[in-house]
């Protein structure tokens, strides 16, 4: 698959972190939230499917996909909705919400509480991989969404999610790893761990804890005729990542350049048009 279109969207992404792109008073504009194990995740793009404004924090109220801290959620998700409603000098009324797949009726129900009490409405409930495939397009394949607490899988057939599964294995473990081995703390492992110099450095001691998602992913596609894997989500910026899976898979395995991005973005996608 030829990612650069891809890529280039999420550099625009990217670069909307610091800068923001100038928008009408009634422009329509898509709005979603990503409420990770790590990082929360506010994304608004306009009706051209083009990024305007991004923002995040690093916060640890979501564990293995729920919802621990609904106060510390609320509030996170109040901030960066207020810091883009400045920077962009328009509300936020609507935005779109994704939870791993295989969440319960009621934790999709927290989920969206968080976002309610924030002060928007929340107009569509997704699964991550699925709000990736908005971004990425597949129309066969399995896209895999390794966050902070889960890999998550949704398998396509002609662009339709056939399958969805979901277990507590992702990027935390791999922090627990470096922590342990480098005898450090666990927000010292997680800066190892995005240093992209030291990704070489610390491979050989997360492997098994990339073999395991990868057994996750194969023992979910056992017996289905696959021709494509492809990873997203903020664990998957580990250099050389796709290389363990596409061995332990036997099956080609993509990856844009910033797969942490393409879900926030995806939600966005997902969302409902707002205007005021």
């Amino acid at each position: 698959m030829d990612f650069s279109s891809v890529d280039q969207t999420i550099a625009d992404l990217e670069a909307c972190i610091e800068t923001t792109r100038e928008v009408s008073r009634d422009e329509a504009l898509l709005v979603g939230v990503d409420l990770g194990t790590a990082y929360i995740v506010l994304v608004v793009m306009n009706s051209r499917r083009e990024p305007v404004a991004c923002a995040m924090e690093f916060a640890q109220v979501v564990k293995d996909g729920l919802v621990v801290d609904y106060i510390g959620a609320m509030q996170v998700v109040k901030r960066l909705k207020a810091q883009l409603e400045e920077r962009l000098g328009r509300e936020l009324v609507r935005a779109a919400i994704a939870v791993p797949p295989g969440t319960s009726a009621s934790d999709c129900k927290t989920h969206g509480y968080v976002v309610e009490g924030a002060g928007m409405e929340v107009t569509n409930i997704l699964d991550e991989p699925t709000a990736a495939n908005a971004v990425l397009g597949v129309q066969d394949g399995v896209i895999v969404d390794i966050g902070g607490g889960t890999t998550g899988l949704s398998i396509l057939e002609k662009g339709k999610v056939v399958y969805v599964a979901d277990e507590a294995t992702g990027g935390t473990h791999l922090s627990l790893v470096i922590s342990g081995a480098y005898k450090v703390s666990l927000e010292e492992a997680e800066d190892i761990k995005k240093d992209n110099s030291r990704h070489t450095e610390i491979f050989a001691a997360v492997r098994p804890v990339i073999q395991k998602m990868a057994s996750i992913v194969k023992k979910h596609i056992k017996g289905r005729d696959i021709s494509s894997i492809y990873l997203v989500g903020g664990t998957c910026c580990l250099t050389g990542m796709e290389t363990v899976f596409e061995k332990e898979l036997g099956i080609p395995v993509h990856k844009p350049a910033n797969p942490f991005l393409v879900t926030p973005m995806g939600i966005a996608l997902s969302s409902v048009t707002q205007e005021d």
